[in-house]
């Protein structure tokens, strides 16, 4: 297995999907019950074969990742080759940026001594998609961008 198993609610979501995915390999409903029963271990590759495709799918669509901590935020844009970030560290220690009061003390002090800025770039050293899984498993999580690009145009003018 590459990535790592989904979740019985993600399974549970890409119900049909696992359908289809079952399907293409002729196994279907009586035989998937079956397989379960008399060759778990079948089931559990099937299980970790789909996964590892969905994951696939979305590490490859990836563009945007945030990472947020108590006094960090981590912005990332991924391309083919790199990936660019956005590291916003706040230097007040009872800043919290999991909070929503800690948001808004952001919004009033982004561009103020307050706040320490670091952009940065890194060459993917391994696949593509094995890197940004990483960042998924530090914490990280799919975004539309929005902050990132914001603060990046700013940064930019």
């Amino acid at each position: 297995m590459k990535y790592a198993r989904l979740t019985k609610e993600q399974f549970d979501e890409l119900h049909a999907e696992f359908a289809s995915f079952l399907a293409t390999q002729a196994i279907d409903k009586a035989e998937w019950d079956s397989l379960k029963i008399n060759k778990p271990e079948v089931a559990e590759q099937e299980l970790d074969v789909f996964s590892d495709l969905i994951w696939e799918g979305v590490l490859g669509r990836a563009e945007f990742l945030e990472h947020f901590s108590k006094n960090h935020i981590f912005l990332f844009h991924c391309f083919d080759t790199y990936v660019q970030s956005i590291v916003l560290k706040s230097l007040v220690p009872e800043t919290d940026f999991l909070s929503k009061e800690g948001l808004q003390w952001l919004s009033d002090n982004m561009f103020t001594d307050n706040i320490e800025m670091k952009v940065g770039k890194k060459v993917f050293t391994e696949d593509r998609n094995s890197s940004i899984f990483e960042l998924i498993t530090q914490g990280a999580f799919l975004s539309d961008g929005q902050l990132f690009t914001q603060i990046n145009t700013i940064l930019k003018s």
